[in-house]
């Protein structure tokens, strides 16, 4: 198993390759106020694959952390519950004495 995911990475490299190379021509991304960006395409290509990763990783993350804080708050809820039913627990020979 390990080698066929080794393998994957490896065709999906010399395709990325492939693909950076036959998209080196340069592109011009027209910018507000007549600036104007000019780049080969592949790396205007990461730059928004990458900037579209972090705003999706950055959406993920207000709502880990919201569960975060739910399970937090559902853990101190239940050490609460078990807190207030341990003492009514006790053995009767605890009791006793």
């Amino acid at each position: 198993m390990r080698y066929v995911f080794l393998l994957l990475k490896i065709t999906l490299f010399i395709l990325l390759l492939a693909f950076a190379m036959k998209n080196g021509q340069t592109v011009s991304l027209n910018l507000f106020q007549g600036h104007a960006w000019q780049t080969p395409l592949v790396v205007l290509l990461l730059v928004f694959f990458a900037v579209g990763t972090l705003f999706g990783l950055l959406a993920s993350m207000v709502f880990v952390m919201r569960v975060r804080r739910e399970l937090l708050s559902l853990k101190r809820e239940l050490r609460n519950r078990n807190a207030a039913a341990s003492p009514l627990t006790q053995p009767a020979s605890d009791a006793v004495l």
